[in-house]
């Protein structure tokens, strides 16, 4: 089966209880390769859990998570990365006492080759050095080369763990809220930042705030209490009267001024 006939990413009647509480129940979900997917839900859906599953930091209770047709249920967050798939997460994950560009460079060595290598100069690695250029490039931090990323402001922290995200080379992203705690013009930026450094590539983002979701979005799927009520384009759910009941409510009128 050629990656043509394939999802990207598909979910089949996947599950998960932590004892006696199933926190997903039975969740379908196909991604074609190239589209864009917001999760959304009230809190407490089971959104991160899903996303866990996905990347592998929870197993599954019953289920299949397909990464291009090929089963990565039951692997190790690092075997399914290697496979093609990277996330983000929620709070910001990076090397906090590195430059910039050194944790750019970090994000890369496994994709070009560079396993379990201990005898090779980092400075000697000129394929490693020019990819963790241009990811400086893409996430707009050139300047900031030098400078820790402990030291970098938060937006700016962000960007470079969206470099890091990709730096492997995966086609498959996980963004998990994103722009949360940014402000409205840092998000505006951002927005902006994923689109760019995402082309090309499938993107799942969980995210809580309505303009990014359908100003990012080319699908949308909904997930209320561990269960998807609906996944179709950002028109087709704003007009989604059990969307609407279950989780959007009002919003809904508020993002109609939202992509139109």
């Amino acid at each position: 089966m050629t990656t043509a006939d394939t999802f990207a990413l598909e979910l089949k009647d996947l599950r998960k209880s932590f004892g006696k509480t199933e926190i997903i129940r039975g969740v379908n979900l196909a991604v074609r390769h190239g589209e864009r997917v917001a999760i959304i839900g009230p809190n407490g859906a089971g959104k991160s859990t899903l996303f866990n599953l996905i990347s592998g930091r929870f197993g599954a209770s019953s289920g299949d998570v397909l990464l291009n047709g090929t089963s990565i249920t039951g692997k190790k967050p690092y075997e399914i990365n290697r496979l093609g798939l990277s996330r983000s997460f929620q709070i910001t994950n990076i090397f906090p006492k590195l430059s910039v560009f050194e944790n750019l460079r970090c994000s890369v060595l496994w994709s070009l080759g560079y396993k379990y290598t201990f005898f090779k100069f980092l400075a000697n690695l000129g394929d490693a050095n020019a990819r963790a250029n241009e990811l400086l490039k893409m996430v707009n931090l050139e300047k900031k080369h030098d400078v820790l990323a402990v030291n970098l402001t938060y937006a700016e922290q962000r960007a470079l763990e969206i470099g890091i995200t990709i730096g492997g080379g995966a086609n498959v992203i996980l963004l998990d809220e994103p722009t949360a705690g940014m402000s409205k013009s840092e998000t505006t930026r951002f927005i902006a930042l994923i689109k760019q450094v995402t082309e090309g590539k499938t993107l799942l983002t969980v995210e809580h705030d309505m303009g990014v979701v359908f100003g990012l979005a080319d699908k949308i799927a909904v997930v209320v209490y561990g269960e998807v009520i609906a996944f179709d384009t950002p028109d087709a759910v704003r007009a989604n009267a059990r969307v609407q009941e279950a989780y959007l409510g009002s919003s809904v009128a508020d993002a109609q001024a939202v992509g139109h």
